[in-house]
């Protein structure tokens, strides 16, 4: 009887062991599945991505001159809303608040108008991201959005100065780079705007860093 009774045990546990195993394995394998469809190991998903991580599409550099810039500027301009999201509850200067909003309420808007354009031109194309584009990997690669999330107040402000001309410089390099090419008027009009504007604020924030530091 002991002998049945330790031979029953054995097998239950030797079940248990199996479930278990299976079970870790179907878990690793979720796990993988889940970076694969989030990370760089699988399609982009710039949203979740680290911004400075990021490489470019296969095939962009051969792509159009004009959607690389649309599909490279699309996600620049993402980055320096993601910086100016984190300004409203974490900054101390009002002035850096109103540039911040300012930021995410034009660069949303240009980048609506670059989604409309690369509808109209480009369709269906593959994404033709390029970190390459002159002025891009140079924006993006300075960025350190966990460091901004674990500042407040002036560091904050100092911080985020830091971090937002270079990216601004990018984003007109980007823009000089395309308007010395031929292009289509309505992206002449937009990397103007874009090349104005920035320029304007990377005076400002310039202004601001030297009295704030």
């Amino acid at each position: 009887m002991q002998k049945y009774i330790a031979l029953v045990l054995a097998v239950s546990i030797a079940a248990a062991c199996s479930n278990k195993t299976a079970n870790d394995i179907d878990h690793a394998s979720h796990s993988s599945n889940a970076t694969n469809s989030n990370g760089s190991n699988g399609h982009l998903n710039h949203s979740s991505m680290e911004h400075s991580a990021m490489t470019s599409s296969p095939g962009a550099a051969s792509a159009p001159i004009e959607l690389q810039f649309l599909d490279t500027m699309i996600i620049h301009h993402k980055g320096a809303i993601d910086m100016a999201k984190l300004a409203d509850a974490r900054a101390e200067h009002a002035e850096l608040k109103k540039l911040s909003s300012d930021i995410i309420r034009d660069q949303e808007r240009e980048i609506a108008t670059m989604n409309q354009l690369r509808g109209k031109w480009f369709g269906e194309k593959p994404e033709a991201l390029n970190m390459e584009f002159p002025g891009m990997s140079e924006g993006m690669h300075g960025m350190d959005l966990k460091k901004l999330e674990s500042l407040r107040g002036n560091d904050f402000d100092v911080e985020f100065i830091r971090q937002m001309i270079p990216h601004h410089q990018g984003a007109v390099a980007m823009a000089k780079h395309l308007a010395s090419n031929d292009s289509y008027s309505e992206l002449k009009k937009l990397t103007d705007e874009i090349i104005k504007a920035q320029e304007a604020e990377v005076k400002q924030m310039g202004e601001w860093l030297q009295a704030w530091k």
